[in-house]
């Protein structure tokens, strides 16, 4: 199925590690033109070299989602480089697992401006590009701890609820300009191996989050019987960036978890 993605300008925040840079090299495979964010240059620069191996076309900005004028030279450079911005990716996340009761101010603050804030930074900064063009599509990577509810990620999991209903709201206030709007909601997903993860990363130490035996315990108790991987919301993402085939969605919350979510 040709995805018609080949040139298109393309721009995914927190593509230096796991989900993001899965979906940066997803992009690469159906021959986009990237434009890299992320505050890790060096795990960012790797993806930016597998991209262009692969035969994209691709460039680093660094950037921290919560400065809205790091986001701004960000898009700047896909829309003076790659003639354009066609559709974002918000793929940017952080949390560390703890009850509510053991979390303090400070570290609300960090969760909701690195999750949230960003994410507004992101699309206000895609849309003031998309809307003159009168197309576009932007997809945001929520979590299903939005839809669930999840012991040890209650501020984490409020910001991603927020993420859902602001896209939603971009969607519909956006639609008569031709911009699409959606959101995919992982489940638990592992990085393929030790050398996709940044310094930055919530998964550099991956004890922290979960232990094997954690991990075993989720895996069997999901109706596919299997954790994901990057891969798994890679190709989520690129299907509802490509107007040709998911051209008619838009609004929608999409949860790629093996099951671990199941609303209409």
């Amino acid at each position: 199925m040709n995805l018609e993605l080949t040139g298109k300008s393309v721009v995914v925040t927190g593509a230096g590690s796991n989900i993001g840079r899965a979906i940066a090299l997803g992009f690469a495979n159906e021959g986009a033109n990237l434009t890299l964010g992320d505050i890790d240059a060096t795990q960012t620069n790797s993806v930016v070299e597998e991209a262009v191996t692969s035969g994209a076309a691709a460039q680093f900005v660094q950037t921290d989602v919560t400065d809205l004028g790091q986001v701004t030279t960000l898009m700047n450079a896909a829309n003076t480089n790659y003639g354009g911005l066609d559709i974002l990716v918000n793929c940017v996340g952080w949390d560390q697992l703890m009850y509510f009761t053991e979390t303090t101010p400070e570290f609300w603050n960090r969760i909701i401006q690195i999750n949230y804030v960003g994410v507004l930074n992101c699309t206000s900064a895609a849309l003031e590009l998309m809307i003159p063009a009168k197309s576009g599509s932007i997809v945001s990577i929520s979590s299903d701890a939005s839809r669930q509810g999840e012991s040890r990620e209650a501020v984490y999991g409020g910001t991603k609820a927020a993420i859902n209903s602001f896209m939603k709201t971009i969607a519909k206030e956006n639609g008569r300009a031709g911009i699409r709007c959606n959101v995919v909601c992982p489940g638990v997903t592992i990085p393929e191996s030790e050398d996709e993860v940044g310094e930055h990363s919530m998964w550099k130490d991956k004890d922290s989050m979960f232990t094997p035996e954690q991990l075993e315990r989720i895996a069997r108790a999901l109706p596919l019987r299997k954790l994901g991987r990057p891969s798994d919301v890679a190709n989520a993402v690129v299907f509802l960036s490509s107007d040709a085939v998911a051209g008619h969605v838009t609004g929608q919350v999409l949860s790629v978890s093996g099951g671990y979510s199941m609303i209409g």
